[in-house]
């Protein structure tokens, strides 16, 4: 007999593992909507993604690390945000009821919501083409929020982990003729999918960046095309030169080529010519980009040591805009747009 949507709601979803407590969730599961304690002293942090099957993600891909993956990405924001997560909603269409996928892919929410205390409280589920809905709530201390809008000239870029593993993933699972590797070692697939389905998400640094980041975000869409949405949001905040500071300013930023982090598998299997631009632009790589003045340098890779991150100087931001790389010979080019574009 088929589960009804409650049966299944109950069964799959409403578990220990995923609908536990936590002091700040007044009312979860089970009402018309649930409750949240946001304490006088915090602000509530909301973040909301869409993952499609056959767009976001492969429409067979293993159901536990794609409920890993639905709820890392979520969290990422939160964590660009300086949030500490604290529960999350899921809307979830089903072409039909699988149970074994429903087990699988409920474990693999469960995973990532015990390691950072984040339960389910409630969501929506319906009859349609796979589609996956997470909206992730955080706190923040209220004033503390890193935004896209505070870089200024003379700011360092820092990017944390490396960029471009996603990417070649999607290489591997879209069976791209640049790999220069095949059949892949298990090794080498391993770490594919653990870029792709388990970002490391970094919600513990990004909760200790108040008062050393001055901008920042997650990188989904490309360093490239993600760092100009700081640029943007920041232009109209930073003051121009010699005026009353009420004047929009442009901002640009200068990446140096040789200072972007590559893994050890992007650099074997991506051919040499690909891998700056794949870097730049693969996306799917939920690393965070930070902006901080030179003054907090000590601090900033301090934290990041202390927290054992790899943390990246790549750049700076520049009074000049455009976004320019620095290349090896010294020679700087201008990045064109670039980065994952969903409208495109």
């Amino acid at each position: 007999m088929a589960l009804t949507e409650f049966e299944l709601i109950a069964r799959y979803f409403a578990a220990q593992s995923l609908a536990f407590k936590r002091s700040c969730v007044a009312l979860g599961q089970g009402d018309d909507g649930a409750l949240l304690q946001v304490p006088d002293s915090r602000q509530l942090v909301l973040s909301v993604d869409t993952l499609n099957a056959s767009i976001h993600f492969p429409e067979k891909a293993d159901a536990f690390l794609l409920g890993q993956r639905c709820l890392l990405v979520n969290l990422s924001d939160l964590a660009a945000m300086g949030a500490e997560p604290v529960a999350f909603t899921l809307a979830l269409s089903l072409p039909e009821v699988d149970t074994d996928w429903l087990e699988k892919f409920s474990r693999g929410l469960a995973a990532v919501a015990g390691q950072f205390n984040c339960p389910l409280i409630g969501g929506d589920t319906t009859r349609g083409p796979l589609s996956i809905t997470i909206q992730a709530h955080g706190l923040v201390e209220t004033g503390q929020a890193i935004l896209r809008s505070g870089a200024r000239p003379g700011d360092d870029i820092y990017v944390t982990g490396t960029l471009g593993d996603a990417a070649v993933a999607l290489w591997q699972l879209q069976g791209d003729s640049r790999l220069q590797s095949s059949p892949l070692s298990e090794a080498d697939l391993a770490c594919l999918q653990r870029a792709f389905y388990q970002p490391d998400v970094r919600v513990e640094l990004g909760r200790r960046l108040a008062g050393i980041a001055s901008a920042g975000l997650d990188i989904s869409d490309g360093l490239a095309s993600d760092l100009r949405h700081i640029l943007k949001a920041s232009a109209g905040a930073a003051p121009s030169n010699g005026t009353d500071g009420e004047h929009r300013t442009e901002l640009g930023a200068v990446l140096n080529a040789d200072a972007i982090p590559l893994s050890d598998v992007f650099t074997r299997l991506v051919p040499a010519e690909d891998q700056l631009l794949l870097a730049l632009t693969g996306g799917d790589d939920y690393e965070l980009c930070i902006c901080a003045s030179p003054q907090h340098k000590r601090a900033l890779l301090g934290l990041a040591n202390q927290l054992e991150v790899s943390l990246t100087l790549v750049g700076q931001i520049v009074q000049s805009p455009g976004l320019k790389i620095r290349l090896k010979d010294g020679q700087s080019v201008e990045l064109t747009e670039h980065g994952y574009q969903h409208f495109s």
